[in-house]
């Protein structure tokens, strides 16, 4: 049994790693899907290969700190899908690192801008959709590190991604009585393109693979089943929560 049938769903980031395997499992689950990032190819291909699959899905390629994009989208839900019912505001970045005294100021704008403020605009405009629709779901991908874990040389990722789960409980507190559910997503160390700048090194993958309890990295389509579980009516009574799918790299001491 499909879990997300006629339902329609936003993904950001969509074009690789936890975002497109997201959109393909939504899709696999009988949503629709509205995927953006900025590379029109690579949506394109996802849409491709979800449309080969059964599944439907629109590519509407963009900016995410462009307020626009976050109001098209909504838009694009509505008039071709009927409404919107899940948002999983995934795109991210790992911005400028390193040592604090030379991060940039533009660096942090840049990294704030991207983590924290394009997931609020698209917030801002996907509630009013899911408030008309009776309810809903959003979901933000944030992180354990700076919620469980501190480490050196990611100051805006960390405060960026930290930023999320706060919104995540004041939103979640706003707009629970009117049936929408907001909670973040705090994946561990996955493999994807964007975390090949902590793992550059056989020596460092060997590293963060031993971080984690499992001692392993996650592969993308794990992290895309919690993010099922949190569009679905398998988490009717799950909101506000910072959901730790981490491999256990939070608890490890070993």
């Amino acid at each position: 049994m499909t879990t997300l049938m006629n339902k329609t769903a936003i993904v950001t980031g969509a074009s690789s790693g936890i975002g497109y395997a997201t959109a393909r499992l939504f899709a696999r689950e009988g949503a629709n899907v509205i995927v953006t990032a900025r590379r029109s190819d690579a949506l394109n291909a996802l849409v491709a290969e979800i449309e080969r699959d059964g599944g439907r899905a629109i590519a509407v390629a963009g900016d995410i700190r462009d307020e626009a994009l976050a109001q098209t989208l909504v838009d694009t839900a509505i008039r071709q899908c009927g409404g919107l019912d899940i948002a999983f505001n995934n795109a991210g970045t790992n911005g400028e690192m390193g040592p604090t005294p030379g991060l940039s100021l533009s660096g942090w704008n840049e990294t704030l801008a991207i983590n924290l403020t394009a997931a609020f605009l698209g917030a801002k405009h996907q509630i009013p959709a899911m408030l008309d629709r009776g309810g809903g779901s959003l979901i933000f991908t944030s992180t354990f590190v700076g919620y469980t874990a501190g480490m050196p040389g990611v100051a805006a990722y960390a405060a960026s991604k930290s930023g999320l789960i706060g919104l995540t409980q004041s939103l979640a507190s706003e707009f629970g009585p009117k049936g929408i559910r907001v909670n973040a997503l705090l994946p561990g160390g996955t493999d994807t393109p964007l975390a090949e700048a902590w793992v550059s090194t056989p020596e460092a993958l060997a590293f963060v693979e031993g971080l984690h309890a499992l001692k392993r990295r996650a592969r993308p389509e794990e992290i895309a089943r919690s993010a099922l579980y949190l569009a679905s009516d398998a988490s009717s009574f799950t909101t506000g929560t910072a959901l730790l799918v981490d491999g256990g790299v939070s608890i490890n001491r070993t």
